[in-house]
């Protein structure tokens, strides 16, 4: 039985991206070149949220970011809580925002100085960890929020269009993301039962591929 996908392909050259329809059960033509990045998107969608999965040709250099989670910058809050973790100027003037999203938004500025310092930048991730742990008294962990916050900074540029779109924080009406990405990396997001700090709800890396040189 075959089953009909969009794909995206970028090259490690350019960063161009071109679409193009591929049975992935063929498998003809999807394996990629040397120096190519090819991103397999949900069939018929221009704004998905993650790609049904990345293959790189055996030449591309690819950096693996190791696990970072959020940094105590509140004050105000005790240590050792989840509150703790989280940046009140990220969040300011929204409404509604749940700890697991705020701790999401810093996480993923660091994620975002991370690739800056290994001279990449968001818009060149292509696989994605997310590891979540409940709230407390919660039930489960926040995914809801976690893909506010991933919206963010991912996955919130129509591929069509190329127009930005606009993404909620907490329950504000949507608004500009903080940062413009057309990156869709292949993503797993799982509840854990602790991360390495207490007070951490949200731990991510990151494989991000350079641009041919």
């Amino acid at each position: 039985m075959k089953r009909s996908s969009k794909v995206l392909i970028g090259t490690a050259l350019t960063g161009s991206l071109l679409t193009g329809g591929t049975a992935l059960a063929d498998a003809q033509g999807w394996w990629p070149g040397p120096k190519e990045v090819r991103v397999m998107l949900p069939d018929g969608q221009s704004n998905p949220a993650i790609a049904n999965g990345v293959a790189t040709g055996g030449e591309v250099a690819a950096y693996q970011s190791s696990g970072l989670g959020p940094t105590a910058l509140n004050p105000s809050a005790p240590e050792g809580t989840p509150e703790r973790y989280t940046d009140p100027s990220l969040t300011e003037g929204a409404e509604g925002v749940t700890v697991t999203e705020a701790q999401a938004l810093v996480v993923l500025r660091n994620i975002k100085a991370n690739l800056e310092a290994a001279g990449l930048t968001p818009a060149d991730v292509i696989t994605m960890k997310c590891y979540l742990m409940k709230p407390p008294g919660a039930e489960s962990a926040d995914y809801a929020g976690w893909n506010r916050a991933y919206r963010q900074y991912f996955a919130n540029v129509d591929l069509k269009s190329n127009e930005v779109v606009s993404v909620p924080m907490g329950t504000s009406p949507a608004k500009p993301p903080l940062l413009a990405n057309r990156a869709r990396p292949a993503r797993a997001t799982m509840e854990v039962a602790s991360l390495a700090v207490k007070g951490w709800l949200v731990e991510v890396e990151v494989t991000a591929a350079y641009k041919k040189r």
